[in-house]
C-alpha cells in the first residue's frame, strides 16, 4: 500500500505530463484530501501512513482517469461555487469563478434596484443550475425558471435542488424553480414553453467549433460539447436567440445579463444595442478579459407584466 506521501509525489509527477507544476500539486492535494478526508495539513503530520485497502483501490483506478485528463470535479463529482456545493458530473459544465462574477453582478443591481415585489428571473441554459439556484436563495423575492436542452442536465439541477438549499432556503420558498427541457435555438419551443422575465441571465455555448482543438484535454474531451461549442460561421447564435426573445418576453425595463467569449465581446455589445436594447455594458472578469454582458430593454410602449 501507498503512504500518503507516496501517493502524492506519485500522482503530482504523473499529472505534470498534462499541467504545469503548481496545478498538478493542486489537483494532487484536492483528490487526496477527497480521498482520504484529510487536509494537506493533517496530512503532512500522518505523512507515512498508508491506504486502507479500499483507498488504495480507488486511488489505482481514479488516478489513472486524472492522468488521462479526467477534471478532478467530474470525479469527486464536487464543484463549489457562490459558496455553496453542487453536485457535477460530464453531462453539465463544471461551474467557474468567472460565472460567479456574472452572478455577483445580478445580485449587486438587484440590491441597488431596492425590494420589488417579486422578481421572475430566467436562466438560460442552466446546466447543473448553478447560476439559477444561486439566484433562487440570494435574491429573496426571485421567482426563477430554469432552461436546458438536455434531460441529463435537467436531472443534475432536481438534484442540486435538493443538494444546495439549506432547510430555511426551501422553507422560504428558495426551492421553487420551474425547472423547462426544451431547445432554446427553436422559436417555437420558446415561445411556447417560457412566458414574461424582468431578467434573463445566461452562459451559453459560445465557443467556435474550430476553437476545439486548441482546448485543453481534460475540457474538450469531458465536458459536454452541447454547452460549449456552437457553428464556426455563427459563433453569436445564442446570443441572437436572446435579443430577439428579450425583445418580446422581457417586462418594462428588464434586463439582459450573459457571460461571452472575449474574442466576440465587441460583436455581442454591437448586436444588442442594433436589436433595441439600451445602456449596453460589457465588463472585464477578474483576469482581466471582455466576459460579461448587461443590456436593458428599450421599449417606448407600456407592455402589461
Amino acid at each position: 500500500m501507498l503512504n500518503y506521501s507516496q501517493a502524492f509525489y506519485q500522482l503530482k509527477e504523473r499529472l505534470q505530463k498534462l499541467y504545469d507544476a503548481d496545478e498538478a500539486a493542486a489537483i494532487a492535494h484536492m483528490f487526496l484530501e477527497h480521498l482520504t478526508g484529510l487536509n494537506k495539513s493533517d496530512r503532512l503530520l500522518k505523512k507515512d501512513t498508508e491506504f486502507k485497502e479500499k483507498q488504495q483501490q480507488q486511488y489505482d483506478v481514479q488516478s489513472k482517469e486524472l492522468v488521462k485528463g479526467k477534471p478532478l470535479q467530474y470525479i469527486t463529482n464536487s464543484a463549489w461555487f457562490m459558496g455553496r456545493e453542487f453536485i457535477v458530473n460530464e453531462s453539465v459544465l463544471i461551474p467557474r469563478p468567472e460565472t460567479e462574477e456574472l452572478v455577483q453582478w445580478v445580485l449587486d443591481d438587484s440590491k441597488a434596484d431596492g425590494e420589488k415585489l417579486k422578481v421572475r428571473i430566467l436562466d438560460i441554459g442552466s446546466g447543473s443550475g448553478c447560476i439559477g439556484i444561486s439566484l433562487a436563495r440570494l435574491v429573496g423575492n426571485a421567482i426563477v425558471t430554469c432552461a436546458d436542452v438536455s434531460k441529463e442536465s435537467i436531472e443534475v439541477l432536481k438534484t442540486n435542488i435538493e443538494w444546495v438549499l439549506t432547510p430555511e432556503e426551501k422553507k422560504r420558498g428558495a426551492d421553487n424553480i420551474t425547472l423547462k427541457t426544451l431547445d432554446f435555438l427553436n422559436e417555437m419551443q420558446r415561445n411556447k414553453q417560457l412566458g414574461r422575465y424582468d431578467v434573463i441571465v445566461s452562459n451559453p455555448p459560445y465557443i467556435p467549433a474550430t476553437e476545439k482543438g486548441k482546448m485543453h484535454t481534460n475540457v474538450k474531451d469531458h465536458e459536454p460539447g452541447i454547452a460549449l461549442f456552437v457553428p464556426a460561421d455563427d459563433a453569436l447564435v445564442f446570443y441572437k436567440a436572446i435579443a430577439e426573445f428579450g425583445k418580446t418576453h422581457l417586462t418594462n425595463e428588464g434586463v439582459v445579463y450573459c457571460e461571452l467569449e472575449a474574442n466576440h465581446s465587441a460583436e455581442c455589445k454591437a448586436l444588442f444595442e442594433t436589436s433595441g436594447y439600451i445602456n449596453v455594458e460589457v465588463r472585464k472578469d477578474i483576469h482581466g478579459n471582455w466576459r460579461m454582458l448587461k443590456a436593458k430593454i428599450n421599449r417606448p410602449e407600456q407592455l402589461e407584466n
